[in-house]
């Protein structure tokens, strides 16, 4: 198991190297993306229409945060990670389509993310959930937001971030999903049990 300080842009050669249980931090640019701005990005570039901002080598982060209004100047105060496998439905095709590195969130994604990860070398890091202060704190800057129509969880916010973690990578690009290793554990447990029981 070994730590990765990744900045982005991240190369997918600098992916690829990156396995399941390593421990990662990324600083750099990290754009926060819920179901609406997932559906919304999809939506824009089947159409043709160019995102707001450039998603390609960078951090996405399954988060609806809390900012404030400082002056000019909106503040984190609040970053948890959202229950990523409600981007499922949505995270392959985005993830073919705009190539982001790192796919940040909690409780992990299924197999078509995984796929997609394998395919166009992406991972995706476990970041704590509850700990939406630690993920504040990393955030150095919030440099613009996006779609705040859909309001302000929903929004795709741009954030410069420092050390961003640490997250523990549960998805590699090489097919490996921990959340399904675990799930087959506990499937192949359940069975002998129940046979267990039976006799």
């Amino acid at each position: 198991m070994a730590v990765y300080r990744l900045k982005t842009p991240i190369s997918e050669a600098e992916i690829r190297k990156i396995e399941v249980n390593d421990t990662l931090y990324v600083s750099g640019t990290m754009v926060t993306a819920r179901d609406q701005a997932h559906k919304r990005a999809l939506e824009l570039a089947r159409g043709g229409e160019v995102l707001p901002f450039n998603l390609e080598g960078i951090a996405v982060f399954h988060c609806g945060p809390i900012m404030r209004k400082q002056e000019d100047n909106w503040v984190a105060v609040a970053a948890g990670p959202t229950t990523s496998v409600r981007m499922e439905v949505y995270e392959d095709e985005f993830i073919e389509r705009f190539k982001p590195r790192v796919i940040v969130g909690k409780g992990g994604m299924g197999n078509k993310t995984t796929k997609a990860m394998a395919e166009y070398g992406a991972v995706y890091g476990a970041f704590t959930g509850g700990a939406a202060l630690l993920a504040a704190r990393a955030i150095k800057k919030v440099k613009t937001v996006a779609w705040l129509d859909l309001g302000m969880p929903e929004a795709m916010w741009n954030l410069e971030v420092e050390d961003f973690g640490p997250m523990i990578v549960a998805i590699d690009s090489h097919g490996n999903n921990i959340f399904k290793d675990v799930e087959e554990k506990v499937a192949k447990n359940r069975e002998k049990i129940l046979a267990g029981l039976e006799s």
